[in-house]
């Protein structure tokens, strides 16, 4: 593990010019460009809509049906007064989504809060329009948490609930990277088209590419399409800033899986192709999450430096999802519930994950780390040539298909 900690962020840095960075996706999402690295190394270049022809014929392709909701909401003091931005990141009370989501009376969430030295004490309020009917939202910040604080969200018609007053109030939180406003074209142009599962302050941005067209015909290739959810935080965007990871504190992330894709995933022979980072931490969790439930030692959320650990006991993955299986049977449960803190970093093997679907990751960043663990000290020859061959960065920019190299 020392070995894995030691690793200097300076080495996964590359240069990426303003220019590079796509501040809009394309108009057609899958006519972007898509770089093909093979498991023998060879890198091409193709169309995003080539993608069906190019799986082989056995992948099983899994995706993050998590949904963007409008986190970023912002209220004025009282009429001249300070600008208030209340960023929302994760339900507090109730702390289960969908259960939050439905409140129609009052809920907390931990938040940034923007401009918060001008935010001393008292209520924020704003009147808001939901289908003709205004609406009085109010804001109380009930404590500090590090840089976070627990805001407590109420409002005067119990006829709607908190996602209508999210919806209605706030704005998509699109990436800072970006450096312009959010744009009325962004609350569809940064949802995927299979997002239905609220709860996300980031998009899972493989994904946007995708189109109802292009995922039809994954399906007439007979290639399975299966889902899953983990909701983006916002310390997604967050730097590594210090010199070696083994210094670098993972967020933590919501994540539910059907136990029915955790059954297939225990018995399947067909290689699983994730699209998205988001999918990948998703899926590589599920395996050591099994191992913990194994040794009677699974409290809820898997830690950040657990898959390297010397006193894992590395099932099969058949024996550790099957431990899920069973984990969840025993509690009456068809989901599986939980958080995660991984980090997937060379050095680390991937046990469920054979494809990955993804977009090039921002210099020094964990996601970089997560595919060169996946592809080896190949990713700065796949940057190398997305640089010279004029494809987009970031968030709105092209995809990558990668294959395992094992």
């Amino acid at each position: 593990m020392s070995e894995i900690k030691d690793i200097r962020i300076e080495e996964y840095n590359y240069p990426l010019p303003d220019e590079r960075i796509a501040k809009h996706p394309l108009e057609q999402r899958d006519e972007c460009k898509l770089l093909v690295r093979n498991a023998d190394g060879a890198i091409s270049e193709h169309v995003f809509k080539q993608l069906p022809s190019l799986l082989p014929h056995d992948a099983m392709l899994i995706y993050n049906n998590t949904r963007v909701i409008n986190a970023r909401l912002r209220f004025r003091k009282s009429e001249g007064g300070a600008l208030i931005e209340i960023f929302c990141l994760e339900p507090v009370s109730p702390a289960d989504y969908a259960v939050n989501f439905a409140m129609t009376d009052e809920c907390s969430w931990l938040c940034f809060v923007g401009n918060s030295k001008r935010w001393k004490q008292g209520d924020l309020s704003a009147i808001i329009n939901i289908d003709g009917v205004d609406v009085t939202l109010s804001a109380t910040r009930i404590n500090k948490e590090g840089n976070a604080s627990v805001v407590r969200f109420s409002w005067d018609n119990h006829d709607f609930t908190f996602a209508q007053i999210i919806a209605a109030a706030g704005e998509i939180p699109i990436p800072p990277y970006l450096n312009r406003s959010t744009e009325a074209s962004d609350s569809e142009d940064y949802q995927t088209v299979y997002s239905h599962i609220d709860g996300s302050v980031a998009a899972p941005t493989a994904g946007l590419h995708f189109t109802p067209e292009v995922l039809e015909e994954v399906s007439k290739r007979g290639i399975p399409r299966r889902e899953l959810t983990l909701h983006v935080g916002a310390g997604t965007f967050q730097p590594v800033k210090s010199d070696s990871i083994g210094e670098h504190e993972m967020h933590s992330e919501f994540i539910a899986v059907p136990k029915s894709l955790i059954e297939e995933l225990a018995s399947t022979s067909r290689r699983v192709f994730a699209v998205g980072t988001t999918s990948v931490r998703t899926l590589e969790s599920l395996y050591h999450i099994g191992c913990l439930i194994a040794q009677n030692e699974w409290n809820g959320e898997l830690p950040q430096w657990y898959p390297y650990s010397e006193t894992h006991p590395h099932l099969s993955v058949a024996d550790s999802l099957n431990a899920i299986v069973e984990y969840l049977n025993a509690s009456g449960s068809d989901t599986l519930i939980a958080s995660t803190r991984v980090i997937i970093a060379p050095g680390y093997k991937y046990m469920i994950v054979k494809g990955i679907i993804t977009n090039f990751h921002q210099p020094q960043s964990t996601l970089l780390l997560l595919v060169s663990a996946f592809v080896g000290g190949d990713w700065r020859a796949m940057y190398d040539f997305a640089l010279a061959h004029n494809f987009r960065f970031l968030s709105y920019g092209d995809a990558t298909l990668l294959m395992h190299n094992s």
